[in-house]
């Protein structure tokens, strides 16, 4: 009787393992490696937990963007950028209007959202008329998207004197800093700090309210015909669903999200970038998903926490912990190796999972 027992654990121990998946257990346990590496090389632990946190905090609604367009069947949003201009459009526009502290943060939603719902549905009419090549399409709409905007931030009569140039007066400077206005404003609030530990509550509970708001309209009837329609276009379409008011919903909620990602990005990280920041964003959102576990047409809540928290760990861990290691300043090559290398892993598994 105990050896059917065990063998009944054994056999729950390796379904739990093969349903986490063979390279997400080697990440895992490549980043807990790294992190009990930490103290031995005279990292400090808990600061560099706090910014695995905060780098997650500041990351997880850009990744938590791809999972409407997944569940439509119009693949990966590589056009992430569309929504991180929306969002660029309300934190400018909201500071040049005059706004500050957290008053700024609220209106840059407010004025991002009306971008983000315009630039979403002409994004998902485009994508509706090339079924079946979202992918490619969607990556020319993004790097086009961020050139084409190289230019407006120059051509938008912007005249607030902490965003424009100095000595013209005309055009966006490159970085503005957000030291008055919404800088911090959610990662301060509610923020726990225990010596070196510091956590963002604010940021992971505003994160938390958006997961959770996917999951409750995933469950509803509409969330269903969505997903319906990302999993059988042909049935979907037979059981009376509109499939292309559907894919273009989940293009709009995307992008919608998209905006809001690149604001929480921007309150923690203290900066906005312009020009050519966003024209990679999308590439770091789309292995982080993939890396939790998400396919071209399935992902879940679960695959953005565990990729966001998988990527954006090794990100910050693995520079760290080798340039104590190696006791040379490489922190910007190791990065890229590490960044880049997950990227080019999730790319992989995306066309593996695609047959």
């Amino acid at each position: 009787m105990e050896t059917i027992q065990k063998k009944t654990l054994g056999e729950r121990i390796v379904a739990a393992a093969n349903a986490f998946g063979l390279p997400r257990m080697i990440i895992a346990g490549f980043l807990l490696v790294l992190f009990i590496a930490a103290p031995l090389v005279g990292v400090n632990f808990f600061t560099q937990i706090t910014n695995t946190i905060n780098r997650f905090s500041w990351n997880a609604v850009l990744v938590l963007a791809m999972v409407p367009m997944i569940h439509s069947g119009c693949g990966l949003n590589f056009g992430l950028p569309l929504g991180i201009i929306s969002g660029l459009l309300g934190a400018t526009l909201s500071i040049q209007f005059g706004f500050t502290g957290p008053m700024s943060f609220v209106m840059a939603v407010l004025i991002a959202t009306p971008f983000a719902v315009i630039f979403g549905t002409g994004y998902g009419w485009l994508l509706n008329r090339i079924k079946g090549g979202e992918m490619m399409i969607a990556t020319y709409v993004g790097f086009s998207s961020v050139s084409f905007m190289c230019m407006m931030w120059l051509l938008i009569p912007y005249t607030h004197p902490q965003m424009v140039w100095g000595y013209s007066g005309k055009g966006l400077r490159t970085t503005i800093s957000l030291e008055g206005f919404y800088d911090k404003v959610l990662a301060n609030f509610l923020k726990i700090e225990i010596g070196n530990l510091s956590i963002p509550v604010g940021t992971l509970l505003v994160f938390a309210f958006l997961a959770f708001l996917m999951w409750a309209f995933l469950h509803t009837k509409t969330g269903t015909a969505m997903t319906a329609v990302g999993s059988n276009p042909t049935f979907a379409k037979a059981a009376g669903v509109n499939v292309d008011k559907m894919r273009m919903l989940s293009v709009v909620m995307s992008t919608w999200l998209a905006a809001i990602g690149i604001l929480i990005y921007e309150q923690g990280f203290g900066f906005i970038q312009l020009y050519m920041a966003p024209f990679n964003m999308a590439l770091p959102a789309v292995s982080a998903i993939l890396i939790g576990g998400a396919s071209v047409n399935k992902a879940s809540i679960t695959n953005v926490i565990i990729g966001t928290f998988l990527f954006q760990g090794i990100v910050t861990m693995t520079p760290t912990v080798m340039n104590s290691m190696i006791q040379m300043d490489m922190s910007e090559v190791i990065r890229v190796i590490a960044s880049n290398g997950m990227i080019l892993y999730a790319l992989t598994r995306k066309t593996e999972a695609a047959k």
